[in-house]
């Protein structure tokens, strides 16, 4: 990579900004780089990371999409987008991906390159976009799992138990998995399961949705509700789009893979985007194609059946989400791991069982609790979406290459980012709006704890 501004090299000899900083020195040993981590660096093939981004962005959200994504922008405008949408995030990843090494240096969070670019307020700053992403995406995971278990007790009894007794449950099996498998690499051995449980339950969703789709001939496509309703609906459908195209957290992903990084991760990208949103894509088509505006905000409330078919298909999108959650979470574990664990023992050493257990418990039941007291579906995915996904994704990648590259990029360049750093922004504020216009209505609607 070429020469970095004085101002940089200066930065790069002083110690990047983290609430890591105290365990640097026995990071130095372990991975190099000024690098601290209690979780695994260095050891993923590009394959392994490529497979987790698939089936994680494949998960039990795919069964909302359809509302959220297609039903407030209808056919023309909501391909349009879906196409532009993937494309622009492909690209912010792809950008992102290069800066995993500055002159030697390797940043292993998001929020220490940033840091380490424009200095510690940008450090804070993307920690806590990074963990209100995550903190609210994984309520969603909760609340949709939830959802899952009370469609399955539906089938088999007619008074089902309320949501929030399902969100309960859907907590402690999230809380288990985050404790027996700690860190993203040891996701390995449970990917095959999380893909068998993506195939399954997807090609059941797919088989209903052709055959509901061909019986239903008057389907309604039209987009309802008054012109500001319309205007505030669409831009919380486009936010929903950069959800299911992106996470946030690339560097904390990338600094799993194996060298070369940089390379390794764009090849796990290009799979993402190719295989993995072909699916959720067609998922999510197939299901506005099939029920139209009226299309639920879970799928699997509106299928024509068969029964085992209903249960399956919310089984399995159950137990795959057990899974897919924790690569979004996993970043918060490893800084409170690394914050909290002993560095020079084993990950299941008693030790690190004891401090591991109650950090990932409170998490979780601090999760639990606020998903069961707002449980409106969708609203999780607007807001984290807006608020923090659009400068996460498209404008700090750009202010980066400004910042590194701007003395000897050509100047179309430097136009192209800076017209990506005041359009997103502008659209990042917009679409917060329709997130908390979204909350305040549903607010109005259910009360706290509500059986939705």
């Amino acid at each position: 990579m070429e020469e970095i501004p004085k101002d940089l090299e200066m930065m790069k000899r002083m110690e990047a900004p983290s609430i890591e900083a105290s365990q640097v020195a026995t990071s130095q040993t372990q991975h190099g780089s000024g690098t601290t981590s209690a979780h695994t660096v260095d050891k993923d093939s590009w394959q392994q990371v490529g497979l987790l981004l698939v089936t994680s962005f494949n998960c039990a959200y795919v069964l909302s999409f359809s509302n959220l994504m297609l039903v407030h922008l209808g056919w023309a405008w909501g391909i349009t987008c879906l196409v532009i949408m993937g494309a622009f995030a492909y690209y912010a990843n792809w950008l992102l991906a290069e800066f995993h090494v500055i002159n030697g240096q390797r940043f292993i969070r998001y929020r220490d390159l940033m840091g380490f670019v424009f200095g510690r307020r940008m450090y804070y700053l993307t920690w806590f976009l990074q963990f209100t992403t995550l903190l609210l995406g994984n309520m969603g995971f909760i609340l949709l799992g939830g959802r899952a278990l009370k469609e399955i007790n539906s089938e088999f009894s007619n008074s089902p138990l309320r949501l929030q007794v399902y969100i309960m449950a859907t907590g402690v099996a999230y809380f288990v998995f985050a404790y027996l498998v700690p860190t993203m690499s040891a996701m390995r051995n449970w990917l095959a399961t999380s893909a068998a449980l993506t195939i399954t339950y997807n090609v059941v969703l797919i088989v209903i949705l052709v055959k509901d789709g061909r019986r239903n001939r008057r389907k309604d496509y039209k987009i309802h509700g008054s012109e500001v309703e319309k205007v505030f609906n669409a831009f919380g459908a486009v936010t929903a789009i950069l959800v299911c195209n992106t996470s946030g957290l690339l560097p904390e992903i990338q600094s799993t893979l194996r060298k070369p990084a940089v390379t390794n991760v764009r090849k796990a990208l290009a799979m993402q985007y190719t295989v993995g949103l072909a699916i959720y894509y067609g998922v999510s088509i197939l299901g506005y194609w099939a029920y139209g505006s009226s299309v639920s905000e879970y799928l699997p409330d509106q299928l024509s059946g068969p029964r085992w078919a209903n249960v399956l298909i919310n089984c399995t999108a159950f137990l795959q989400s057990i899974v897919s959650q924790h690569m979004f979470c996993a970043p918060i574990h490893e800084a409170l791991d690394t914050k909290l664990q002993r560095l020079d023992e084993n990950m299941f050493s008693k030790s690190n069982l004891i401090r591991r257990f109650f950090p990932r418990a409170l998490v979780f039941v601090g999760n639990t609790f606020v998903t069961a007291l707002f449980p409106f579906m969708g609203d999780f995915v607007n807001l984290f979406g807006s608020f923090t996904l659009f400068p996460l994704t498209f404008v700090f990648p750009s202010m980066i290459f400004i910042k590194i590259k701007g003395k000897t990029a050509r100047g179309e360049e430097k136009a192209w980012h800076w017209a990506n750093i005041v359009f997103f922004s502008l659209l990042s504020v917009v679409t917060t709006a329709a997130a908390v216009r979204l909350i305040v209505n549903n607010v109005r609607i259910y009360h706290f704890f509500a059986d939705t």
